[in-house]
């Protein structure tokens, strides 16, 4: 399959509250050194962790063109029909710049601890389908909307309102049937950090996306798949192409190989670097060495 969409290079951070000046300075930073996407984990039970779609709101405020996305929300602790409308707002204020990644939750007994459902894996799944739908009628601005699910429901909601964009739907996953949900119903795929799905399994991952978007009669390419890749940017070490379940650590040019042959082997169209030493150097050097030089290759 041959991929000619242009790819949109970020970075993404953590929101640890003793460094929220950072963070917010990091995001202006990519902002105005020209890379498109800002991912923003989100993990609403760690205490060390700020609220990320407060946060987001803050970093939209303060750039101007970078695409802002939580990198994935928790759906399990962020009512679904609430997320569409804060989800909307963000992307109203900023004039169309927030995207929505979405995940079906992990880490289940912090998720239990604040309040959210006890779910098995195959419940989050089915939960994540009902947010997808919920999500969407809310964003259509229909009347009376009902949608029966035993997990997120619409009993005669009211939609709205719109967001400024159509806003994408990227959804992180990891086993074979919520990779199959991702080709069915996700305008994206926020690929899983190797620590989630070593390397040597992605481009298999990439087929069942491909599966279950062709099943729902959807083309495979209308489906955004983004990499995100953990990693340091040094000349001090190389350790090598990208492989099983470590990071991608080693010199500029390093970086342009992993991510031109993630494109070619993997069929990524994005890449998102998770810096391992959330700095400014580090975030400069992916920026404006890694990110020019991965956009020439592959718009060549």
């Amino acid at each position: 399959m041959t991929n000619d969409r242009q790819p949109l290079l970020g970075v993404s951070l953590v929101p640890t509250v003793n460094a929220l000046v950072e963070t917010v300075s990091l995001a202006r930073i990519a902002d105005e050194t020209g890379l498109e996407l800002l991912g923003l984990q989100d993990h609403p039970y760690n205490p060390a962790f700020v609220d990320t779609m407060t946060l987001a709101g803050a970093v939209l405020d303060r750039t101007r063109a970078i695409r802002v996305f939580p990198d994935v929300a928790s759906l399990p602790l962020r009512p679904a029909a609430m997320l569409a409308k804060a989800a909307a707002t963000l992307d109203l204020l900023s004039a169309g710049r927030f995207e929505l990644g979405i995940g079906s939750g992990a880490v289940w007994p912090a998720i239990t601890a604040y309040g959210g459902p006890a779910l098995s894996a195959g419940e989050a799944v089915d939960a994540l389908e009902e947010g997808v739908a919920v999500i969407r009628a809310i964003w259509s601005e229909q009347r009376g909307i009902r949608l029966a699910g035993e997990h997120h429901a619409l009993r005669g909601a009211h939609g709205g309102p719109a967001p400024a964009h159509e806003i994408g739907l990227w959804i992180g996953s990891v086993s074979p049937r919520m990779l199959t949900l991702t080709g069915r119903l996700g305008d994206g795929w926020a690929a899983p950090i190797p620590s989630y799905m070593p390397f040597e399994d992605h481009p298999a991952a990439q087929d069942r996306i491909d599966a279950g978007a062709q099943a729902a009669g959807r083309a495979p390419s209308a489906i955004r798949r983004i990499a995100q890749l953990p990693g340091l940017i040094t000349d001090a070490r190389d350790d090598g192409p990208p492989r099983a379940s470590e990071p991608i650590v080693g010199p500029v040019d390093r970086w342009i190989d992993s991510l031109i042959g993630l494109r070619e082997r993997a069929r990524y169209d994005d890449f998102v670097f998770w810096p391992v030493q959330s700095d400014e150097g580090q975030v400069r050097a992916f920026a404006e060495q890694v990110a020019p030089a991965v956009r020439q290759a592959l718009t060549a």
